[in-house]
């Protein structure tokens, strides 16, 4: 599917003008899963998937406290959670990371600048790469290779089978070191990102409705603290939930862009 890209970059900005307006309670579009296709597990509807991040990110600045960035994340899919982000799904049930393991790689670009405080935001450019892939063996466990810089990929030595591709629709972050929840290193900012979702054959096969699935992905991440300079090795949590980029069917709440937290409401459309 061909996306309008100006449609969707509106679709979102409206959608977090509606967020910050006023809404409050986050919901999340279902999709099911069918484990037996992959490693055995039982198929299960949730609404979102909780992870784990980790990022080789290199700053090139530009100007005093502005500058570009290139980032490479690989992240690890550790549950599904259901009923609006609130139950996770034990991964005896549903198999991940005791049969099989689901993670996936992002690669971008932006720019950031940081203002007297000292709070840095980034803004991601449209494009990059998404691939995410099902390790069938648990082969892929301390097999990753992070890259040199954040311009470059991340490897493993594992064989999985790719199961969506996309790209950086865009996305915001902050990073923030004065923030009260900065204790010890960790809660010092977040950051948001939206793709596109397009699923393989063998993607299909594994998450099975809606049919056709959502074509878009949205991402919620934390950061830790770091520097804003040369190469640097973050982690973090991140979350993923998923749409479509019509406007009269998402409402993003609270994503957690540029600190606000993750939602996606979806409107229902009168047949």
């Amino acid at each position: 599917m061909k996306f309008n890209l100006k449609l969707v970059q509106a679709s979102l900005i409206a959608a977090m003008a509606t967020a910050s307006a006023g809404a409050s309670a986050a919901v999340f579009n279902d999709f099911t899963i069918d484990p037996d296709s992959v490693a055995g597990g039982t198929t299960y509807t949730a609404d979102k998937i909780t992870g784990n991040y980790v990022e080789v990110v290199t700053f090139t600045p530009t100007g005093v406290n502005t500058g570009t960035f290139a980032t490479s994340i690989k992240w690890e899919a550790g549950q599904f959670v259901k009923d609006d982000g609130v139950n996770p799904i034990p991964g005896g049930l549903t198999g991940l990371g005791n049969t099989y393991l689901m993670y996936g790689f992002l690669q971008g670009s932006g720019s950031y600048s940081t203002n007297g405080s000292g709070v840095t935001t980034f803004n991601f450019n449209p494009g990059g790469s998404l691939n995410v892939w099902i390790d069938y063996d648990l082969s892929s466990f301390g097999s990753f290779t992070a890259p040199a810089t954040g311009a470059d990929a991340w490897t493993t030595t594992s064989t999985d089978s790719l199961i969506a591709t996309g790209a950086l629709f865009g996305g915001s972050g902050t990073l923030d070191p004065t923030l009260g929840t900065c204790q010890g290193g960790i809660n010092c900012g977040s950051f948001g990102m939206s793709t596109s979702f397009a699923l393989t054959a063998a993607g299909s096969n594994y998450f099975i409705l809606p049919s056709p699935f959502y074509n878009v992905s949205f991402e919620s991440g934390q950061l830790n603290s770091f520097q804003v300079a040369g190469t640097q090795t973050i982690n973090g949590s991140l979350d993923v939930v998923f749409g479509v980029p019509e406007p009269t069917s998402i409402a993003l709440m609270g994503l957690g862009l540029v600190g606000l937290g993750v939602s996606l409401r979806r409107r229902k459309q009168a047949a």
